[in-house]
């Protein structure tokens, strides 16, 4: 089936990718949705500016759709991206990376209807930590690009989600009730690298900012 994924660069939107390629969907496009506010309700926005790299060693076109970022007004920004991936590629579904955000999935399948498409959300209420080893065994190379909860600070940007990141969020989700895969928006996610890519993407410069427990990290790739 010829599919649109609605893509982040993050963990999840790149391993429901992975998803739908192996189970034999024909990714016609990539979809990002570039938003001008940082706590948007719907979007990533840490490194998102990176996805056209991603996009290139997938060997997948990609569609950029920029949007304020204003509540429930950006799902217009959604429609008209989704609306081009139809009309510009003749897909039949839109695959999201949607794992606990009811908000996020019931509007995109409220869109998703308005065009006539199938929606599929495979990730959806996955165990969080299987989902993390799920990564690591089918080799995602992943790192930190945002924190924003205590006690996650700047020394987590560009850390790797590997065995010792997992049983560290562990122990947090035991401790501080933080989400391991950072679907309550504990953290972000980008990914350099996964059996998607043609090769591995290398980062040449990198910039931290933020304060107390909002900390970003902005990269350069090669």
């Amino acid at each position: 089936m010829k599919c649109g994924v609605l893509f982040s660069g993050g963990k999840d939107s790149t391993y429901t990718a992975y998803i739908a390629k192996k189970s034999k969907n024909d990714i016609s496009c990539l979809i990002t949705i570039i938003s001008e506010n940082p706590d948007s309700y719907m979007f990533h926005t840490p490194s998102i500016s990176k996805v056209e790299k991603q996009a290139e060693v997938m060997n997948i076109p990609l569609i950029i759709q920029k949007t304020k970022g204003e509540k429930e007004k950006e799902l217009k920004d959604l429609e008209k991206a989704i609306s081009k991936a139809k009309t510009d590629f003749g897909i039949k579904a839109i695959f999201t990376g949607a794992v606990e955000s009811v908000y996020q999935k019931s509007r995109i399948e409220k869109i998703c209807k308005i065009f006539e498409l199938e929606c599929f959300n495979p990730l959806w209420h996955k165990d969080q930590l299987e989902l993390l080893e799920d990564l690591i065994k089918n080799n995602f190379d992943i790192i930190i690009t945002g924190v924003f909860a205590y006690p996650l600070d700047e020394k987590w940007l560009g850390r790797k989600i590997d065995k010792e990141f997992i049983k560290e969020v562990k122990n947090l989700q035991k401790k501080y009730k933080i989400n391991p895969a950072g679907e309550g928006g504990e953290f972000e996610s980008f990914v350099l690298n996964c059996p998607l890519f043609t090769r591995k993407l290398e980062i040449k410069d990198k910039k931290i900012y933020g304060k107390k427990n909002s900390w970003k990290l902005e990269i350069d790739l090669l």
